[in-house]
């Protein structure tokens, strides 16, 4: 009993989430009373609530923000910036700042997963890019270039350039980045948030030593992904 009140303690809900839950929770309230007071029977306000309430908790678990640490050695390691499951390991053309092939690894995140994102890496960030775009299925190859996406660039203490892009999916309509330009990260860091379904996509160097594999689930700032090469 004593071990899973400690994991409760460790999770929180988002900044991200908290008006709105709240917001919307007095409103199933207020429908609650309105609807007792409107009908003779009870069942109406049964139903409604229940449908109400169910949306609400799903909500709740959406917005949950687990407090983590991750306890291996940082240095030229590269965490999963997202809970999910990886979707893409392959070479790909980055035209648009490395000019070269990268190594490209995504993370698709479901509507039950966390939506908090994590900073994959120790740096410090050249810049951050928002750019507007469609709203593809994220899992979607075309998605990282065409989609709504924020590009952010950290440089590694080795001087090693990581992209990271957020991108918002079918579902998703918003994309939070709390990373700033010219501000030193940290694993273990929060760098944003994406609503509802969407993915993140890491561009590593090509001899990067690949720590997943297809399919995989990963667990944001515990799963290693990646190892830089010296």
């Amino acid at each position: 009993m004593g071990e899973r009140i400690k994991k409760l303690k460790k999770i929180r809900i988002h900044r991200e989430g908290t008006s709105e839950l709240l917001y919307s929770a007095i409103l199933i309230v207020a429908i609650a009373t309105g609807l007792w007071y409107a009908f003779d029977t009870i069942i109406p306000c049964i139903i409604v609530s229940a449908v109400l309430v169910t949306a609400w908790l799903m909500a709740l678990n959406f917005y949950r923000c687990p407090i983590r640490y991750f306890n291996g050695d940082t240095e030229r390691t590269v965490v999963a910036p997202a809970d999910g499951k990886v979707v893409v390991i392959e070479e790909t053309e980055e035209n648009e700042y490395f000019h070269d092939k990268r190594l490209m690894i995504s993370i698709f995140m479901s509507p039950l997963n966390v939506h908090a994102n994590w900073f994959p890496v120790d740096g410090r960030v050249k810049f951050v890019h928002h750019q507007n775009g469609n709203y593809h299925k994220a899992w979607l190859p075309k998605a990282s270039e065409e989609n709504e996406h924020a590009d952010i660039m950290i440089t590694t203490p080795e001087g090693e350039d990581i992209l990271v892009r957020q991108i918002a999916g079918a579902m998703a309509r918003r994309i939070v980045t709390y990373a700033k330009p010219d501000e030193e990260c940290y694993i273990d860091q929060h760098l944003g948030f994406i609503k509802l379904g969407s993915r993140v996509d890491v561009f590593l160097p090509l001899n990067s030593k690949v720590c997943v594999t297809m399919d995989q689930p990963t667990t944001g700032d515990q799963t290693v992904i990646a190892k830089l090469k010296n």
